[in-house]
């Protein structure tokens, strides 16, 4: 019988797939990936604590010079690190200085003792046709992130090569955030790729075909919503220098156990495996 993992101390660091936007809960807050994650690997190690930092709209300096330290103090043995799409989708993203960043924040994580598990980026370009100019960057971004997971020992889900990660049903109707759906598929690949008991690579599978597809000029019209509903408020934002984040505080800030209401949240595999 396989065993749990030896994690007791889980942090989560990053911007808003980790803190769970796309994925509401019944009191008005989030769940998320790493949520859902935490409840799994509790199930197999009962004594779990976790606490999540991440905070949307937050870019990879910010993520550094914010939430590093605090992470560090918590004295974590398992470290998820997600930064860097806040960058890569910006007019003038500097890859260099991003990924000096996420390793400045790697190195120390490794060094004070912690397992570091981190992704690649899906083709957020097969998933909104708008923003397809960039999957050229994910690609490059990705590449480096497999070169520095080789260097500093990090577990890294490779998101990449999944058909199942960029199908858009994984994909809020933002098509920047994950669904529920997506939140669970993420957190079944962590759950899997750190040898939880009870996970299995079942996130891989492809999700069943789509029986309608929309008509052309259906999908012109929700190319359109699209833009007037999200990307023009999210141009808005940052011509007046405002972030999603502002004002937002992190939700899981300490270290706390993950109780028994907290593992009633519902990590059954999706209907649509």
């Amino acid at each position: 019988m396989a065993s749990a993992p030896p994690f007791s101390r889980f942090v989560a660091l990053g911007d808003s797939q980790t803190e769970g936007v796309g994925d509401p809960d019944e009191h008005g807050g989030l769940r998320g990936w790493a949520d859902r994650f935490a409840s799994k690997l509790a199930a197999a190690n009962p004594g779990l604590l976790y606490a999540n930092l991440a905070i949307r709209g937050r870019r990879t300096a910010r993520i550094r010079a914010e939430q590093l330290e605090a992470a560090l103090a918590l004295r974590p043995d398992l470290v998820a690190l997600v930064a860097g799409m806040n960058d890569l989708i910006r007019p003038r993203f500097d890859q260099a200085a991003t990924l000096a960043d996420i390793e400045a924040m790697v190195a120390a994580l490794t060094e004070a003792g912690a397992r570091v598990i981190s992704f690649t980026f899906p083709d957020i370009g097969s998933v909104a046709p708008m923003v397809r100019p960039l999957s050229g960057r994910v690609r490059a971004m990705n590449a480096e992130m497999r070169l520095l997971a080789a260097k500093y020992d990090v577990t890294l889900v490779d998101f990449e090569p999944v058909r199942t990660t960029s199908d858009p049903r994984a994909w809020a109707d933002d098509r920047l955030h994950l669904s529920p759906l997506g939140h669970e598929i993420v957190a079944q690949a962590v759950a899997e790729t750190l040898a939880v008991p009870g996970a299995d690579a079942c996130w891989r599978d492809p999700l069943p075909p789509i029986l309608t597809q929309p008509r052309p000029l259906e999908r012109v019209a929700a190319e359109l919503r699209w833009v007037a509903d999200h990307f023009v408020p999210w141009v808005g934002r940052r011509v007046r220098g405002r972030s999603s984040g502002d004002f937002v505080l992190p939700k899981r800030p300490q270290l706390t156990a993950v109780t028994p209401e907290f593992l009633g949240l519902d990590t059954a595999p999706p209907s649509t495996w």
